[in-house]
């Protein structure tokens, strides 16, 4: 019993080390990104760069990208700091005509420890400057409705979603680029996720993502015929 437990620890300290090492996991479409092929001419690439809201976008309604010219980038758990150290990788690179970004619930969560909301907001602001240098089109989403964070239930997402979120559309505004509010569209009376649109009241469902796709669609196409 002891061996088990001594190499259950260990192997649980290699899988730690292995992350520490890799903080923004690079590794996670580094094989992937190999082998995207270059941009079609007349196909207009998007990325979607987020966290688990993204990820699981893809397993639940894999038709919405297969079905265009998209590719999700989303990494579960992560915060506006890893995405920002990925970002060359996993959007620059691809040579995308824009990038989606969702991001700032896992920074509200202190994923990776207690973070200032300007430091959240100059990350996403950091991203879509970087998006802009290389001649990427930006659309920065809102926030979504979070009641309350599953794996933090001390802390109250509320007032920190709707600040970031008028950060981030202040900025949009005044900058000339897409916002995507996904937020007003999704909101119940408790300014969380409703039951028909989420089961844990912080990852949409497949109804939570039907009501985000023509969102995103319109957006994108708005973000695409900006000058």
């Amino acid at each position: 019993m002891m061996k088990r437990i001594l190499t259950a620890l260990v192997l649980l300290f290699t899988i730690g080390a292995a992350k520490a090492q890799d903080w923004p996991n690079l590794n996670k479409y580094r094989d992937v990104n190999s082998k995207v092929p270059p941009p079609v001419a007349g196909k207009k690439r998007v990325v979607y760069m987020g966290d688990s809201i993204t990820e699981f976008w893809l397993n639940n309604d894999s038709t919405f990208f297969n079905t265009r010219p998209y590719l999700n980038r989303g990494i579960s758990g992560q915060t506006t700091g890893q995405m920002l150290l990925r970002f060359r990788q996993d959007v620059i690179n691809l040579k995308p005509d824009a990038v989606v970004i969702l991001a700032g619930i896992n920074d509200i969560a202190q994923n990776n420890g207690p973070e200032k909301l300007e430091d959240i907001f100059g990350n996403i602001v950091s991203m879509a400057e970087l998006a802009k240098a290389n001649h990427i089109k930006v659309v920065i989403s809102s926030v979504l409705p979070a009641f309350v964070i599953p794996w933090r239930p001390a802390i109250d997402p509320v007032p920190q979603v709707a600040a970031l979120n008028d950060l981030l559309k202040t900025y949009a505004v005044k900058n000339g680029i897409t916002y995507l509010d996904y937020f007003t569209a999704m909101a119940d009376a408790r300014k969380g996720l409703p039951a028909n649109l989420s089961k844990d009241g912080l990852h949409p469902n497949l109804n939570g993502y039907k009501v985000m796709e023509p969102l995103a669609v319109k957006a994108i196409n708005e973000a695409l015929n900006k000058k």
